[in-house]
């Protein structure tokens, strides 16, 4: 057995011990994911929250930030090619350095949608794409709001307010009502349009294919019923021949 082989089997090993993990820790993460959610959007909401729950709700961020950092450390000691799993794994990555990002742990949560739609493939995608519209929109608002409402010059104040930038920017209509002033709010919107894009792109293409699926069935049904139809006049033209055949030997 050469290095080479030894050196694949060790990579199938190490992928299989990844693949272990994280189906292990799916349900957990996306618990987390939750807890997470629930800790960095109620001091948001609740403008009258008491100085000590405030408290709680950041360091249950924290500790939360902190599992994920352990999941991808783990994830990452598991695998023997580390940087080609840090190149796989921007994302994960980016969550674990940048704070602002933290919100997009919520991710985690569309593996559960993933399984409840199946084995389909247009229902994964419809489940995706629908999930992330959702969460896209939720934490963009309560970051804007967070990052916005408390700026001089501000026009984002309140929920609604965010909820209304966050629909008309990710849709890329941008009335221009609602946007932010200060730099952390304008880096969430840079965010946000590149998802609104990609979102957009997904539901256009999922749209085509669909059509294009529809258009080849028509054709496959209508080729069907043609070939059924020739088949059955040409049994009809050959009943025809049988009959006069018969009447020539009659006459």
């Amino acid at each position: 057995m050469t290095d080479e082989d030894v050196g694949t089997e060790q990579d199938v090993a190490a992928d299989a011990r990844v693949d272990r993990w994280e189906e292990a820790t799916t349900w957990p993460l996306t618990l987390v994911s939750v807890v997470f959610l629930v800790a960095y959007a109620w001091p948001i909401l609740d403008r009258e929250l008491s100085p000590t729950w405030r408290v709680v709700a950041g360091t249950v961020t924290t500790v939360t930030w902190g599992v994920f950092v352990v999941d991808y450390v783990g994830r990452l000691l598991l695998s023997t090619r580390r940087f080609r799993f840090v190149r796989r794994n921007p994302l994960d990555l980016a969550v674990v350095l940048l704070p602002v990002l933290r919100p997009l742990q919520l991710l985690r949560v569309l593996s559960i949608l993933n399984s409840a739609a199946g084995s389909s493939l247009r229902g994964r995608v419809a489940a995706y794409v629908a999930g992330s519209t959702a969460l896209v929109l939720l934490v963009s608002s309560l970051a804007v709001l967070d990052a916005e409402r408390t700026a001089p010059g501000s026009n984002i104040r309140s929920f609604p307010d965010a909820i209304w930038w966050a629909f008309s920017t990710v849709t890329t209509v941008g009335y221009g009502d609602r946007f932010p002033v200060t730099g952390q709010g304008r880096l969430i919107a840079v965010g946000l349009m590149v998802a609104g894009i990609a979102l957009l792109g997904v539901v256009t293409a999922s749209l085509a294919s669909w059509l294009v699926e529809r258009v080849s069935e028509v054709e496959e049904e209508s080729r069907t019923a043609t070939a059924r139809d020739v088949i059955a006049l040409s049994d009809q033209v050959a009943a025809l021949r049988e009959e006069l055949r018969d009447l020539r030997r009659e006459h």
